[in-house]
């Protein structure tokens, strides 16, 4: 939130959060809404742009933080951007120790800067994407330092719950899926990771990585095939 203080307004949507999290939003004049009906991460970010009041939004997760470098770029980016212009940024992520500068993790481009009135979030229920496919698209300047693991349970914890969703989502369009291509899929990633986006110049980091993204190719495939079997 610090890293924040640029922003005319910072608006959060709690979906049910038991720690100090509220307590220290409001210590920085957050305003602060909240939703129990959990529906999926693109309809809560929905949710949480309808209690926007500014013309220009970036979306920032409780384990990010914004550099000043991409402080500053924000700034500069809505004083003279056209319409239909949207922004991405490079997440460096830090992945218990270490910030990944390969694996195919950096640099993580993502769009979290556009217009209130001209785009918004899609519906999918994880990995879900600002939806704007009539804008062109800049990169700010600046990394966007993601805080994706720093707890070994939490972040296995996490990987399950998104592998759930991820089938869920697949299983509402009608999709399946076999133990088999759970198996080819998992081992796919680990290679994919490791060896042709280099994992292997992140160190033991980058091998640690690689066999956490296989299991969790597995875990997403077992668990539509799990819901899907006859």
């Amino acid at each position: 939130l610090e890293s924040l203080a640029f922003a005319d307004e910072i608006v959060i949507l709690d979906s049910g959060s038991t720690d100090d999290t509220l307590a220290i939003a409001e210590k920085f004049g957050a305003r602060i809404f909240r939703s129990g009906d959990w529906s999926g991460f693109g309809p809560q970010r929905q949710r949480a742009q309808g209690h926007a009041q500014g013309e220009w939004l970036f979306w920032i997760d409780t384990d990010e933080v914004v550099t000043p470098e991409l402080a500053s770029s924000i700034q500069r980016a809505i004083e003279q951007a056209p319409a239909k212009k949207v922004f991405q940024v490079k997440r460096l992520s830090w992945f218990f120790g270490r910030f990944i500068r390969h694996s195919g993790w950096y640099p993580d481009k993502v769009v979290r800067l556009y217009r209130r009135e001209e785009y918004g979030y899609d519906g999918a229920l994880v990995h879900e994407k600002v939806h704007c496919p009539d804008a062109s698209v800049e990169t700010l300047d600046g990394d966007l330092l993601h805080y994706t693991a720093t707890n070994f349970p939490d972040y296995m914890a996490k990987s399950v719950r998104y592998a759930e969703d991820w089938a869920e989502g697949r299983a509402r369009r009608g999709k399946k899926a076999s133990l088999f291509s759970a198996c080819t899929h998992s081992l796919g990633a680990f290679v994919r990771k490791y060896l042709l986006q280099r994992g292997f110049l992140d160190g033991r980091h980058g091998f640690l990585l690689a066999v956490t993204t296989a299991i969790y190719a597995f875990n997403k495939y077992a668990a539509l095939w799990i819901k899907t079997r006859r």
